[in-house]
């Protein structure tokens, strides 16, 4: 199963910035755990959404010619919380590019609240390796396949 932590995009400026959002509901089993009695957004999970939103600002920068995987958060810091019923606003901003990878800076918002921040860097693998050939690009988050889920976030509006 692929865990998507993001639900659509507001925003992609090709290699500049973006913008997605996700929608925090008791639907998900996660929120049950953590913690019992005071549901929060996992620290880990909302990374993960950062790292989603900038994988793809960068992945779609290139054309999806390269297989983005994270490498390192070299900074992470979290501020507040984000419970059910908020609405997580991550934002994006392309840092760097370069063939082997890039770092972009992202920041999670529920309204005007800042809930975390975090520095990304992502490697690029080249999908002609022959050692990287037989890996199957569906499993990757960073991928232009990604982007058509995020097309039924357009769905609502008819945009």
């Amino acid at each position: 199963m692929r865990w998507i932590w993001i639900d659509k995009f507001l925003e992609l400026e090709s290699g500049s910035h973006a913008r997605a959002v996700k929608n925090i509901t008791l639907a998900e089993e996660h929120l049950h755990d953590h913690f019992p009695g005071f549901p929060v957004m996992p620290g880990s999970l909302m990374l993960e959404g950062m790292a989603q939103t900038g994988g793809i600002l960068l992945g779609e920068k290139n054309n999806f010619e390269h297989i983005v995987v994270l490498a390192k958060v070299p900074k992470v810091v979290y501020h507040s919380w984000a419970c059910p019923g908020d609405t997580l606003i991550y934002t994006a901003k392309l840092l760097s590019d370069n063939e082997k990878g890039g770092t972009v800076a992202c920041e999670g918002h529920v309204g005007d609240r800042l809930v975390v921040e975090a520095e990304i860097v992502f490697f690029h693998l080249d999908s002609n390796d022959p050692n990287v050939k037989g890996v199957d690009q569906k499993n990757f988050v960073f991928s232009m396949n990604l982007m058509s889920v995020m097309e039924v976030g357009k769905a609502g509006t008819g945009d």
